[in-house]
């Protein structure tokens, strides 16, 4: 069931397409195989394993943009 006031809304919604490939990308790093559009079939464990990945990708990320400005 679909919830209108999620607050699982990008904040620049042009971000989607990138965003929609990051998800895919960790999705295939985890081996768990997403499908274009509906995945509701995906049990807790896999939805976490894909959504730790990228939050472990987005740390990575912030984490060589800080070293790169200090040197």
């Amino acid at each position: 069931m679909a919830n209108s006031n999620s607050s699982n809304k990008l904040v620049v919604p042009q971000a989607k397409a990138a965003m929609d490939q990051f998800k895919m990308e960790a999705a295939s790093e985890v081996g768990v195989t997403l499908n274009k559009g509906y995945n509701g079939d995906l049990t807790s464990r896999q939805a976490g394993s894909i959504g730790g990945q990228m939050v472990k990708k987005m740390i990575e990320k912030y984490e060589q943009d800080a070293a790169n400005q200090q040197g």
